[in-house]
């Protein structure tokens, strides 16, 4: 009987500057290789409010899930 493949899951919250409505395309890049390099493959990005650090409001930003098997 074979041992079911199991996966892990890691979501990593990646803000778009505060300036503008740009999107860091050379940082999100950076932030996806860095995982790839510790095995994490890129399963969905989500459009987000995500919860600034000054203040109560929030910013926009993307929510990267990941997947890797369970090591």
């Amino acid at each position: 009987m074979s041992t079911p493949n199991v996966l892990e899951y890691k979501v990593v919250t990646f803000r778009e500057s505060l300036v503008g409505d740009a999107l860091d395309s050379d940082k999100l890049e950076k932030v996806l290789n860095k995982h790839a390099e510790e095995g994490w493959a890129l399963k969905a990005i989500t459009s987000a409010d995500v919860k600034g650090r000054i203040g109560p409001g929030a910013v926009g930003g993307l929510l990267l899930t990941f997947e890797r098997p369970r090591r």
